[in-house]
């Protein structure tokens, strides 16, 4: 009881002392918790500028590639160069979106045909489709396909694995189409470079290999898979056996016919794109033979190939305006070019993007998703799950 009676008196001095609390002025306390306020910001500020300075390192390279490129194209040049561009035939506008709009179409009718097995909407293949790519056009590193396969799978009624073996189908269709229309238009050309013929004969026979390998493969390889991976317990190597199977049974699904199909929806869909350029071509007033544009189509979008910034900028104007030069008249002024694959890369980049994020944003709105698009990326799991 006296313990009690003793203590009390310094318990009512500790606590209820004015300007102090838990035996600390109020003061202090505040600059205690200030200091590690700022300690946490610190911390967290040195880990921004960490991640900052890592994006930096990984977006460089490709910057100074974009860049290297534009100087090469566009060396030489004038304001004047520019200034001569003039809208020689305006009722051409309506074949460039004409055409831009039916080459999108078809390629995002292409990637739904591919995903006909797991029940895939053609509404969800288009937007997904269209948002990856105008993700690729502002963002580094390709962002755009690996959120087709891991952000958006779910969408589609797919696994990462199914979208991962549909994004390198669809790479494989594109580069044998491209690169078939290349070597075509390359022979009515003048100056034709040999060793960028041999590149597209390679990119040809790389193609058709992975064709065949994929479509008549993929029923033959599904035992040697079962039983390569039947020999080990090991749970990392039993998803890998997961991951393999889902993608084979898709392709399979497809099959040799539906491969044919897809090859031909493949042609379908560059004949759109090379209208939209003979279009812009004549938009312009571009001095060129019949294969310039549809050999411009081609090697721009095989340019992607090359690593660089976001959206290819600078080897597309390059392949572009080296494309359309091997078809002018001789002493033609070359440098106009160069121009219409900057208007052209233009049109592509702002229209595919509008449509794209357009897509994305209504989407987000319609689902109530409120996370940034950047915490998206950031939380990507690290392996197909």
């Amino acid at each position: 009881m006296d313990k009690t009676v003793s203590c009390a008196p310094a318990i009512t001095r500790r606590y209820e002392s004015p300007g102090r609390y838990n035996g600390r002025s109020v003061y202090e306390s505040f600059k205690s918790m200030q200091r590690q306020g700022r300690g946490i910001a610190a911390q967290w500020s040195a880990t921004v500028t960490r991640e900052r300075r890592l994006n930096l390192l990984k977006t460089l390279p490709g910057l100074l590639i974009s860049a290297f490129f534009l100087w090469f194209t566009f060396k030489g040049f004038k304001l004047a160069d520019f200034k001569s561009i003039r809208l020689e035939a305006p009722a051409w506008i309506a074949g460039v979106i004409l055409f831009s709009v039916a080459g999108y179409t078809v390629r995002c009718y292409r990637w739904w045909r591919m995903l006909r097995s797991v029940g895939a909407r053609f509404s969800a293949c288009a937007r997904v489709f269209m948002t990856s790519l105008a993700a690729n056009n502002i963002l580094p590193l390709r962002i755009g396909d690996v959120m087709r396969i891991f952000t958006y799978a779910g969408d589609l009624n797919a696994t990462p694995s199914i979208i991962l073996s549909t994004v390198i189908l669809e790479k494989l269709l594109d580069i044998f189409t491209l690169a078939i229309l290349f070597v075509v238009t390359m022979h009515f050309g003048a100056g034709i470079s040999q060793h960028l013929l041999v590149a597209a004969e390679i990119g040809i026979v790389v193609s058709t290999a992975g064709l065949l390998v994929l479509v008549f493969g993929a029923q033959v390889l599904e035992q040697p898979v079962k039983r390569l991976f039947a020999r080990t317990k090991n749970e990392k190597l039993a998803k890998v056996e997961h991951w393999l199977l889902l993608a084979l049974d898709c392709i399979r699904q497809i099959g040799v016919l539906g491969t044919l199909g897809l090859v031909g929806y493949s042609f379908i869909a560059w004949f759109f794109e090379g209208l939209l350029y003979v279009s812009a071509a004549k938009l312009v007033g571009l001095q060129t033979d019949w294969a310039g544009p549809w050999q411009a189509v081609a090697q721009a979008n095989l340019s992607f190939l090359i690593p660089s910034s976001p959206g290819g900028i600078g080897p597309f104007e390059w392949a572009c305006k080296d494309a359309l030069i091997k078809h002018m008249p001789a002493g033609a002024n070359l440098a106009p070019a160069g121009i219409f694959g900057l208007l052209i890369h233009a049109w592509l980049l702002v229209s595919i993007t509008a449509v794209g994020g357009g897509l994305f944003l209504a989407h987000r709105i319609h689902s109530g998703r409120h996370k940034p698009l950047l915490e998206e990326i950031e939380i990507l799991p690290e392996s197909l799950p």
